[in-house]
């Protein structure tokens, strides 16, 4: 491309040449040419930056953090193709799903208002990036389960689930400019087998490290899907994350090629 200012001595030397033999009135109409082309080549100036602005912008927006620091989300980011950087959103989530579950709210609206609290709090610090934020809810027989504290927390919760069914909601929110811009609210039920006591002592004791972090005591991914005897929905969503359709969205944006 062919810079403003070059175009304006272009037009301004070839006007000059040809007009280098005309009568006194052509002084006139080189003036008026020059006024003209300077005109020109000052739009072409603010074409020029106006584009590099929109192409600044654009560029910003398509940066991903992933406000979290599970590392099974940054996994399956990743090895998606996604590439994010990691800022653990620092919240008070015990208080808000508390005040929320007092309030009677459902399973999927508390997962949804972590999930974006998550992602608020970054954002407002990074107005220029796609902020993601995340949350995973483990709804059964009309309450909420917190992660294991301990674990005779987590022996108690799985005795209680057994032979029965429950629900995991996993919840995504992108936050752009401090405002959401989409949501996605995953859900899988689960139906685990009636394991005896002593199995299940077994489990947490040879899993505890890699359990305790995670809501239900289980992980799907590894020994614990010895648990079930039936999943009704996506796997990824039994993750913590609705990759499948966070990955269209990226990919209407731009952020992802398709």
């Amino acid at each position: 491309m062919i810079p403003a200012d070059r175009i304006t001595d272009i037009l301004r030397c070839d006007f000059s040449q040809s007009t280098k033999d005309e009568s006194p009135g052509g002084n006139t109409k080189r003036w008026v040419f020059l006024a003209i082309s300077t005109s020109l080549g000052f739009l072409l100036k603010l074409s020029l930056k106006a584009c590099q602005e929109v192409h600044r912008e654009v560029h910003m927006s398509r940066r991903l953090i992933l406000a979290s620091g599970s590392e099974i989300r940054r996994t399956l980011l990743r090895n998606a193709g996604v590439e994010i950087d990691v800022v653990p959103a620092r919240v008070d989530e015990a208080a808000l799903r508390d005040a929320m579950i007092e309030d009677g709210a459902p399973p999927r609206d508390i997962a949804d208002a972590l999930a974006e609290m998550k992602a608020t709090k970054v954002g407002a610090k990074e107005p220029d990036a796609l902020v993601l934020g995340c949350d995973q809810i483990l709804s059964f027989e009309k309450s909420i389960l917190s992660k294991p504290q301990t674990k005779q927390d987590a022996l108690a919760q799985l005795r209680d689930m057994r032979g029965k069914s429950h629900q995991l909601l996993s919840a995504a929110v992108i936050v752009e400019e401090a405002r959401p811009v989409w949501r996605h609210v995953g859900v899988v039920r689960l139906m685990m087998r009636d394991a005896s006591d002593a199995y299940l002592q077994e489990y947490v004791d040879r899993n505890w490290d890699r359990i305790r972090h995670s809501v239900g005591a289980y992980k799907l991914e590894e020994e614990g899907v010895r648990l079930f005897t039936q999943i009704q929905g996506d796997y990824f969503t039994v993750l913590g994350l609705p990759l499948l359709e966070l990955l269209g969205y990226l990919g209407l944006r731009g952020v992802l090629k398709t």
